[in-house]
């Protein structure tokens, strides 16, 4: 008998967490066992179809693209077809995105070191390899517990620690931080969590 293997539904490229990720869904009625292969096209060399040989004939239904692209600041878009023994279905292609512009940033992990007068802020990001070297900042909120009045550090590059003197600060308190990108346009992520700590207390 023949079988038609429908294609992947809602072929989707997603940036997210500054990773850049194709997702779909199975084909209607897709056999147990069907597998799904991946490619990236430029928009500089369209019709050029590159392979993503961590994507080759995989059962999830996602692949991770972003350490794959071989330029961020180009736009790209994907293309994914089911297989099942000897058969395959037409490609579907996602929409055009760029790394760049599009990536979607998410909170830093903050560690606080406290050190007699001072507390050294880092921020660690959950970044793939591939954009270490991008130019990632963060901006850094320091108050007091239950207060509205916040005192801000902007700016920061990644790498940068914040050393505050916390000689005048007395009791319980919160820091959070966002990560900023310079692209287009300025993008940060969301705040992170508080994390909080009583200064100087004395006891």
């Amino acid at each position: 008998g023949h079988v038609q293997l429908l294609p992947p539904q809602n072929v989707t490229l997603h940036s997210k967490d500054f990773e850049m990720i194709l997702t779909w869904a199975p084909g209607e009625g897709s056999p147990p066992g069907v597998t799904y292969t991946v490619r990236y096209e430029r928009q500089d060399r369209l019709d050029k179809w590159m392979k993503v040989p961590h994507c080759k004939n995989i059962a999830r239904t996602f692949c991770n693209l972003t350490c794959a692209l071989s330029n961020l600041y180009v736009k790209v878009r994907a293309r994914v077809k089911a297989l099942w023994g000897p058969f395959q279905s037409p490609w579907v292609k996602s929409q055009l995105k760029d790394y760049y512009s599009d990536v979607e940033l998410a909170p830093p992990v903050l560690h606080l070191h406290v050190k007699e007068n001072f507390v050294h802020v880092n921020a660690s990001f959950p970044l793939p390899t591939c954009v270490e070297n991008l130019t990632w900042k963060y901006d850094l909120n320091l108050w007091e517990a239950g207060s509205e009045d916040k005192k801000k550090y902007e700016g920061n590059f990644r790498k940068d620690t914040v050393i505050i003197n916390t000689t005048a600060l007395r009791g319980n308190y919160c820091f959070s931080a966002r990560a900023l990108y310079n692209s287009i346009y300025l993008k940060h992520s969301e705040f992170s969590q508080p994390v909080c700590l009583t200064l100087n207390h004395k006891g």
